[in-house]
């Protein structure tokens, strides 16, 4: 089913405007993170929400260092002098890797009653919020994949036994002859069929 055209204009409603700013987001820091892997870019993103929530991601060092290299290149850029864009040391980057590890350990202790809680510093617990924030967006959009999903399947069930019911009606209708036949009413929807090798559910 083609997907309509979505009007670039703000959602009035407050609770679908959270979950488009939820998800969108969500999306925008997976294809920033995707986009310094793959190019092996240093990448910065800061996003304001509308109640003034600070998200931020860098791929590559701080946010910090960020904003002062683009500081440094915005003032002294020169047409015709290259940036300079020193690399990082692997040892710089290995270390930044543990700690973020590190972090995600402590967080894991922390939401699973572990020891963590009074060793958390306060940008540690901001950063685990941020983590959880976007699994918590990961996790309900999934969980709306699978029951948009089920809804199909059981629909498309539905067919079938109308389908199937259709057919056995006709048969009996044909073998019998009575034109003023009526199916035995039940409880149901719809009048029980027998699965046979004709209809497969």
């Amino acid at each position: 089913m083609a997907r309509g055209k979505v009007q670039l204009k703000r959602i009035e409603n407050p609770v679908h405007r959270q979950v488009t700013f939820c998800k969108r987001r969500a999306g925008l820091l997976k294809k920033a993170k995707e986009l310094s892997v793959l190019c092996d870019a240093e990448v910065g993103v800061v996003i304001f929400s509308s109640h003034g929530k600070l998200y931020e991601l860098t791929t590559k060092g701080t946010m910090q260092g960020l904003i002062e290299r683009y500081m440094k290149s915005s003032r002294g850029a020169q047409p015709d002098a290259p940036i300079e864009t020193p690399p990082l040391d692997a040892k710089e980057e290995i270390n930044m890797l543990k700690q973020e590890i590190e972090i995600l350990q402590k967080g894991l202790r922390y939401m699973f009653g572990g020891g963590a809680a009074g060793t958390m510093t306060l940008d540690e617990l901001v950063v685990l919020e941020k983590h959880l924030e976007i699994w918590i967006c990961n996790i309900r959009s999934t969980k709306i994949n699978f029951m948009c999903q089920e809804i199909q399947l059981l629909r498309n069930k539905e067919e079938m036994l109308k389908a199937a019911n259709k057919y056995l009606y006709d048969k009996v209708e044909e073998n019998t002859g009575m034109a003023d036949f009526a199916p035995i009413t039940t409880n149901f929807s719809y009048p029980l069929t027998i699965q046979n090798e004709i209809f497969q559910f």
